[in-house]
């Protein structure tokens, strides 16, 4: 057991006063003019919820393991999908994939989150007195941006994946996945925001967990330098060529897979056993909740490269987010691909 981590037995404790008096001084706006958001350490949460005191837990309290594995990602760009992948290669040898307990975990369950599930109250267990008992290597998730995550994320050997996707079909993931939680947090009748105010929003910065671009680029300069650190991942690449993608998964967790390996097709039938289409099959994944709001099946819907366009998303839009790449990722290395190659 590292000296440095908390036992068991001590409580994590962040009074909700301080909690109070810090969001009394932070920077707010409207998410989707319905919404209220507040801005921490640069980027978007929501409000009326216990997220800012489960962020403030996590950054002061999580002690990583250098053998840790988080996956890290903006809402909407693969999350779910690395998710099933790393738990997959990783447990190759202990659950062959016909004995996966992803035929009957969400991935989210397999994979927590830390600063909602484990530091907000999503689940029982795993809670943060629960860490030490967890076996490395742990894998773990979070929407955080690089700059927020705990110190000892940052200077601890553990490594990060981080998954991001083109704009336009993040922004649509998340209007279709934010239908409920919206109707839920602003009311039952309320008329459903369109595509123009999603889009609106997300080109001024004012999304959840954003501005994405500069989420984005935090982890991308990450990747390049610190190689061994953090693996950056386009949901686009993978789709286009996952059994690159996935060996290179592999190599960077330090499980890679063998020769013996690739010919009897280890690969290739963990990238078909963690398709969307096959993820949305399972029963685990059909019916019920998770984090008592979301309904596991609002995870799987299409995953297509491009679906932006079966959208109200005019030319003009794509136009004006054309630009917006433009400026923001220049002179970054960094490109987005709008529509499948």
């Amino acid at each position: 057991m590292n000296p440095n981590e908390p036992h068991n037995d001590q409580e994590i404790i962040v009074h909700d006063e301080e909690v109070e008096q810090l969001k009394q001084g932070l920077p707010k706006t409207m998410f989707l003019n319905k919404i209220e958001l507040l801005k921490y350490q640069g980027f978007w949460y929501l409000i009326d919820t216990n997220m800012l005191k489960s962020i403030l837990m996590f950054q002061r309290h999580f002690q990583a393991r250098d053998t840790d594995l988080i996956v890290a990602s903006f809402p909407k760009t693969g999350t779910t999908w690395l998710k099933s992948i790393l738990y997959s290669v990783v447990n190759r040898f202990k659950h062959p994939i016909k004995q996966s307990p992803l035929f009957s975990n969400h991935p989210h369950k397999l994979v927590c989150r830390l600063e909602f599930d484990i530091y907000g109250d999503a689940f029982e267990y795993p809670r943060p007195h629960h860490l030490n008992e967890l076996p490395s290597p742990r894998l773990f998730h979070t929407h955080l941006p690089y700059m927020t995550l705990p110190e000892s994320i940052k200077v601890s050997g553990c490594r990060i994946l981080y998954i991001t996707r083109n704009p336009l079909d993040t922004l649509v993931s998340m209007m279709y996945f934010a239908m409920k939680p919206l109707k839920e947090l602003a009311g039952e009748d309320i008329e459903l925001p369109s595509i123009e105010d999603y889009f609106k929003d997300f080109c001024e910065g004012k999304f959840i967990n954003g501005p994405f671009f500069e989420h984005v680029i935090e982890y991308w300069k990450q990747s390049l330098e610190q190689p061994k650190k953090v693996l950056f991942l386009k949901y686009e690449d993978l789709k286009k060529d996952p059994i690159l993608h996935l060996k290179r998964v592999g190599e960077f967790v330090g499980m890679p897979f063998t020769e013996s390996e690739e010919r009897e097709g280890v690969i290739k039938e963990i990238i078909e056993f963690c398709s969307i289409n096959n993820l949305k099959e399972l029963e685990g994944n059909k019916s019920g909740v998770i984090n008592k709001i979301y309904d596991k099946k609002s995870y799987f819907r299409k995953g297509e490269v491009g679906d932006w366009t079966n959208h109200n998303i005019t030319p003009a839009m794509v136009e004006k987010m054309k630009k917006l790449m433009q400026e923001k990722l220049e002179g970054t290395g960094l490109s987005f691909q709008l529509l499948p190659h």
